[in-house]
C-alpha cells in the first residue's frame, strides 16, 4: 500500500503532498486496502475525493474510517505552515540603499548579502552571496532618478536573479515607480511605458509589486490579476508633520496645483480632519501648459486670502508647476504656503527655484534619496517612510490585511 501511495504522491499538489505525508499509515493502509480506491488512487481523487470520503459519502469507506481520515486532515490544516522571520529575505538595490536599511532596522532583519556591480561597458552583474531557496524575497528598488533605466533594469535582474536561485515568492518594493507618468495615450504613435513596465516585471517572475503613492492609480491595473500591486499612501507618514504646525480649521487650506490631483488634495483634507481635528478648506489650480514642465498661466479655484495654504501632489520634479503656484497663492492673500509631495525628484533647476520661493516649508518623503543640493537646502524637509513600508512587508509575509494602512 505504501508503494501506491508514493506512486500517487507525486502528482500531487504541493498542499496536497504535505497533507498526505502527514495522514497515519494505517489510515494510508485502510484506504487504499478498498478496490476502487486502490484504482483510482490517491491523487486521482484529490481534495474532493478526500471530502467525500470523509464526510462518508464514498460507501467503501466505512464511517469509522471516514472519520479517521477527516481528523487527519483537520490537523493537517490546522498545522499548516506558518511564515517566520526566517522565512523572510530582504534584498536592497543600489538606487535607495539608505531606506533600504532603515526598513530592515525596522523589521529587525539584516539586509540579504548581494554584490551588484557595473561592467566597464555599462552591463550590470548580479550574484546572490547567500541560499534563497525557498524563503520570500523582498527586493527594495525604487526606478527613481538619476539613472532611471538603470535602476529599471537592475530591478528586472534582481527579480530574475530571484527566481533562477528558487526563490519561494518575490515581492518588488517599489517605492518611486519610474515611468508611472507616461500611463495613457495623450497623441499617435507614443507607448504606454507604464504598462510595458508592469509587464516586463511580470515577464521576470515577480510575485506582488508594494507601490508608494503611484501617479495614478490604475496603474495597478496593468499588471494582471496573478500579480497584487498595493498603493500605499505617503501622506500617512505626512500628517502627523503638519498637525504639529498649529495650523487652525478657520484658516487652513489644502490646495491643489492642477486639476487632475483634486482627489489627492481632498484626501489629504479628509484625513487631516479625521486624524487631527483640523477641517480644512480646499482650493484648486488650473495651470495651462505650452509643453511639459513649462507653464503658461494659472488660474486659482477657492479663496486663501489669509491663510495658511498646504498644497499637496504626488512628485516634485523641476518645482515649475509649484513654485508658481505658491506664487499665484501668494498674490491672492495666503498667509504662509507649505507643499507635500510623496517623491522630491528635484531635477534641473528644482532647488534654486525652491530658495527662491514664497514657500515656507517642502515636506517630502525618502522615497528618491536626496542631491546634495536639496539635501543642504534649508526649506526641504524629508520625512522617512520606512516604518510604513516596514509594516506593510510584514502584514503581506505573515498572511495579514494591508487595507488597515488606508485607514491611519
Amino acid at each position: 500500500m505504501n508503494r501506491v501511495f508514493q506512486s500517487t504522491a507525486g502528482f500531487l499538489s504541493r498542499g496536497m503532498r504535505r497533507m498526505a505525508r502527514s495522514i497515519p499509515a494505517q489510515v494510508k493502509t485502510r484506504i487504499f486496502s478498498k478496490p476502487s480506491l486502490r484504482t483510482v488512487g490517491f491523487a486521482g481523487l484529490g481534495c474532493g475525493a478526500a471530502s467525500l470520503m470523509a464526510c462518508n459519502l464514498i460507501p467503501e469507506a466505512t464511517p469509522a474510517h471516514a472519520q479517521e481520515l477527516k481528523d487527519s486532515v483537520k490537523i493537517v490544516l490546522q498545522t499548516e505552515e506558518q511564515p517566520t522571520l526566517d522565512d523572510m529575505k530582504i534584498f536592497s538595490g543600489t538606487a535607495n540603499f539608505t531606506l533600504a536599511n532603515e526598513i530592515a532596522e525596522e523589521l529587525g532583519v539584516p539586509l540579504g548579502n548581494l554584490s551588484i556591480k557595473t561592467y566597464a561597458d555599462g552591463e550590470i552583474g548580479i550574484q546572490v552571496n547567500e541560499n534563497v531557496r525557498g524563503k520570500d524575497i523582498y527586493i527594495i528598488q525604487p526606478t527613481c532618478p538619476p539613472g532611471v533605466n538603470d535602476n529599471l533594469m537592475e530591478l528586472i535582474l534582481l527579480v530574475s536573479t530571484m527566481r533562477r536561485a528558487s526563490a519561494r515568492k518575490i515581492t518588488a518594493v517599489i517605492p518611486y515607480f519610474g515611468y508611472a507618468r507616461q500611463d495613457r495615450k495623450m497623441q499617435s504613435r507614443v507607448p504606454i511605458s507604464a504598462a510595458d513596465v508592469c509587464r516586463l516585471l511580470e515577464a521576470m517572475g515577480v510575485d506582488r509589486v508594494v507601490a508608494v503613492d503611484l501617479h495614478c492609480g490604475q496603474i495597478q491595473g496593468f499588471f494582471g490579476p496573478r500579480t497584487p500591486c498595493d498603493n500605499l499612501e505617503g501622506s500617512v507618514v505626512a500628517l502627523p508633520h503638519f498637525a504639529n504646525l498649529n495650523l487652525k480649521s478657520e484658516s487652513t487650506i489644502v490646495a491643489s496645483p492642477d486639476a487632475g490631483g483634486v482627489h489627492r488634495a481632498k484626501h489629504f483634507r479628509d484625513r487631516l480632519k479625521k486624524r487631527f481635528g483640523i477641517d480644512a478648506g480646499l482650493a484648486m489650480i488650473i495651470k495651462q501648459r505650452l509643453r511639459a514642465n513649462a507653464i503658461e498661466r494659472m488660474d486659482l479655484v477657492g479663496n486663501v486670502e489669509g491663510c495658511d495654504v498646504i498644497l499637496v501632489d504626488d512628485m516634485i520634479d523641476t518645482a515649475g508647476t509649484l513654485t508658481k503656484a505658491a506664487s499665484e497663492l501668494t498674490a491672492r492673500g495666503a498667509k504662509r504656503v507649505f507643499a507635500y509631495a510623496t517623491h522630491g525628484l528635484f531635477n534641473g533647476p528644482a532647488v534654486s527655484r525652491i530658495e527662491k520661493s514664497e514657500l515656507e516649508q517642502v515636506v517630502i518623503c525618502n522615497t528618491v534619496p536626496l542631491s546634495p543640493a536639496a539635501a543642504q537646502c534649508a526649506k526641504i524637509k524629508q520625512l522617512s517612510i520606512a516604518e510604513l513600508l516596514g509594516e506593510a512587508i510584514a502584514r503581506i509575509h505573515y498572511r495579514k490585511s494591508v487595507s488597515v494602512l488606508f485607514k491611519k
